[in-house]
């Protein structure tokens, strides 16, 4: 009954809506369908209805908001009021990397339908109409990246009628997971830095907000400030935070008095207390971890401490930044849905956490906001608008690359056949672009972004990103033609072109049985793809190039997920391990051992001597390099889903242990049920345990041992160590 109603504003910041229901009978049955034009906050007599914080979550509202569908009936009393506040969020705050305009809506609204059954079958639908009146809240000022003002000396008060408007978009039902309230984490400390400044520190790097418990007076004012790291003198820096206030600032009206935002959200590990009534007490704060409530699917422990730590980072660098969209980061003037980083990580992501759902809901945005000619936005839900991005091979690719592994993780043709078209219309407009038919030239790319072969003063690494774009060309195709495939499509056509581009890379980028351009991400890529009709001398160029190195990467945000992979492919495991133990900058253990407790933007992020590598692009929650984990997963477990066994039907077990991590045992929760790869080094041998769930068969390789087909059951086995 929702679409029977009228959308309802007023001209102050966060208005409260309200209307009386005087029932008539005894309630069978009350349904609330509510949503919003921004972030709302619903009461039925006082009581918060549901535990959707931020809802309705973020869309491309122009396009669709998701609704959200509620039993009251147990709320209800013979009168009741039902009342809802509004906030700017994602619709009516200045979004993007400008923040020149609010991208969506000037102004937050809502909607909302009351249906009640009585005991006696009589119906009535209670609407949202102008005969909702209008009251004053005490939240001042709200903001996605500034954050949030909340004064309890302002009386509430009735402002009049609510005003209809006419909003040109479409209501769907919930269409994602959603966004709860989830770890509760009290302070490690609270101390005065040498500036002079209170600082709480929560020990751990998350998104989300912190609670205020405190005494005073009326008036007293409580203003925090939220940052990441401390700089090298142990002071409070949000440098990096760019644009973004951050800020929360509360008004207290009483002598005792708990806060929290309710329309905004932030990243932080520490608060700085610009002003505070008396002397802080670690008992007056508490930080509440916010996300996308995803059942939680993989685990990970090993003999090595670093890599324990490396992996808890990932963890929580998905949390934090799925919140209802994959963003890149959750604290700096961006927290947007970047396309390259979701198609880099979301192997990984698909692992830690059921994430079906969510990544449903994001490709539905990416359908919505493709355009006519194929091409993906650098950002979904695209909100980037005046400062327009670049059509980027990698960044695009997530259109073919998210549907393919979101199918292989749980078994579900549906999402293969919603986003057919999208995938068929993003290689279509790759072989579309540029003068030859099955390469992809020219054109803007963000490149291998962030690579360390970066040339001074780019943050793209010195690949030639014809080379990267032709790559993901071929590589999107080759997904494409598996993905038609397992939903019946006659593929003949997409698998005639893969071959003419595959062909077309070597003739282009290959010379001599090696890459042209001589960086590792080019290695990466052709190894990783399938693209060199032999990868012996590009293997040979790839460890050259890493030796010549110093024994470490140079790759960025489009080798690096790929390059362990690479490296295991071509018989250089040993090499893969040492990377990713190597405990210098750069790798992936210098965070761990800097004290980081989620993934970094950029390897060195914070230096050696306690410097910041850049103020503007760094980020120290960005989930990207955390991809690593799917290396782990797939070649140190050595699980991996069969084309043909998606939902992990059928796989392969192959592990590849190292004894430089002692044991490691590595499970996931599957549609079929546990699938658990256990190795440890004995005194003379390597034990493995292998739990296998019914409805799954394994093809099961170990080191110097017969294969072996498993069904349900737990195996144990031995080999020699290697």
């Amino acid at each position: 009954m929702i679409n029977q109603a009228k959308w309802i504003c007023a001209d102050i910041a966060c208005p409260i809506f309200e209307k009386e229901i005087n029932l008539k009978n005894t309630v069978k049955s009350a349904t609330l369908q509510i949503t919003a034009m921004g972030i709302y906050e619903c009461l039925i007599n006082g009581l918060r209805v549901g535990d959707f914080v931020l809802a309705p979550g973020w869309t491309d509202y122009n396009d669709h908001v998701q609704y959200q569908e509620y039993d009251v009936t147990n709320m209800l009393d013979k009168n009741s009021v039902i009342s809802i506040k509004c906030g700017a969020g994602w619709a009516a705050s200045k979004m993007g990397l400008d923040e020149y305009e609010s991208v969506y809506a000037n102004h937050p609204s809502c909607i909302f339908s009351l249906d009640i059954e009585y005991e006696n079958g009589e119906k009535e639908n209670i609407l949202s109409d102008s005969d909702a009146l209008v009251y004053t809240s005490d939240i001042v000022k709200t903001d996605i990246y500034h954050g949030e003002t909340i004064d309890r000396t302002i009386e509430k008060t009735c402002c009049g009628n609510a005003c209809e408007e006419e909003i040109e978009t479409t209501l769907v039902p919930q269409l994602g997971e959603l966004v709860k309230e989830q770890e509760h984490i009290f302070p490690a400390s609270i101390f005065k830095t040498p500036k002079g400044e209170w600082v709480v520190d929560f020990g751990q790097n998350m998104t989300g907000y912190v609670k205020v418990r405190v005494k005073g007076k009326r008036g007293d004012r409580i203003r925090i400030n939220h940052a990441e790291v401390l700089d090298a003198e142990g002071n409070f820096y949000n440098e990096n935070m760019r644009g973004a206030k951050c800020e929360a600032l509360y008004i207290m009206g009483g002598e005792y008095e708990e806060f929290k935002p309710t329309f905004t959200f932030y990243g932080f590990r520490y608060i700085r207390l610009d002003e505070f009534p008396g002397i802080p007490d670690i008992e007056n704060f508490e930080a509440i971890e916010v996300h996308s409530d995803m059942k939680r699917t993989g685990s990970f422990v090993c003999g090595h401490e670093g890599l324990n730590r490396l992996y808890s980072n990932i963890i929580w660098g998905q949390k934090d930044n799925f919140l209802d969209v994959p963003t890149d980061c959750p604290q700096r003037n961006e927290r947007l849905g970047w396309t390259g980083d979701a198609q880099v990580f979301v192997r990984t992501a698909a692992i830690n956490f059921d994430v079906e759902k969510f990544f449903a809901k994001w490709l539905y945005d990416m359908r919505v906001d493709r355009k006519p000619n194929g091409e993906i936005p650098a950002v979904i839900p695209d909100c980037i608008r005046r400062i327009p991005q670049p059509v980027s091979a990698a960044w695009g690719d997530s259109s073919v690359v998210c549907p393919w592994e979101i199918y292989k993780a749980y078994g579900n043709e549906q999402i293969l056949k919603d986003n057919f078209e999208c995938m068929r219309g993003w290689v279509e407009y790759m072989h579309n672009s540029g003068d030859e038919e099955y390469l992809w030239l020219g054109g803007g790319h963000f490149g291998d972004w962030l690579g360390l072969d970066s040339p001074e003063g780019s943050y793209k690494g010195i690949t030639d990103e014809d080379l990267i774009a032709s790559c993901f060309f071929a590589y999107s195709a080759s997904l494409l033609v598996k993905a038609g495939e397992a939903i019946g499509k006659d593929m003949t056509e997409y698998k005639e072109m893969y071959k003419k581009i595959r062909s077309s890379v070597q003739d282009y980028f290959i010379e001599d049985g090696e890459p042209k351009c001589k960086t590792q991400t080019a290695c990466v890529l052709l190894i990783n793809f399938d693209l060199c009709e032999d990868n012996q001398k590009t293997a040979e160029l790839l460890m050259k190039l890493i030796r010549d190195n110093g024994n470490h990467l140079t790759t960025g945000f489009v080798g690096t997920p790929y390059l362990l992979h690479a490296l295991s492919k071509t018989g250089n495991t040993k090499t893969a391990y040492d990377l990713l133990l190597r405990e210098q900058y750069p790798s992936w253990l210098y965070s761990v051992n800097h004290g980081a407790t989620t993934i970094w933007e950029h390897w060195d992020g914070i230096k050696e001597d306690g410097s910041m590598w850049s103020a503007d692009m760094n980020s120290f929650n960005h989930y990207a390099y955390g991809a690593v984990f799917d290396w782990i997963f797939g070649v140190s477990a050595g699980i991996k889903v069969k084309d043909n066994g998606a939902g992990y039907k059928a796989i392969t077990i192959e592990p590849n242990p190292d004894e430089r991590l002692g044991f490691a045992d590595t499970a996931i929760d599957t549609r079929q049920g546990k699938i658990r790869v256990m190795w440890r080094y004995m005194e003379e041998f390597i034990r493995y345990e292998i739990e296998i769930p019914n409805g799954t068969t394994a093809d099961l390789s170990l080191p110097d041992s017969k294969k072996h087909c498993l069904c349900g059951g737990k195996y144990i086995f031995y080999t020699n160590k290697i």
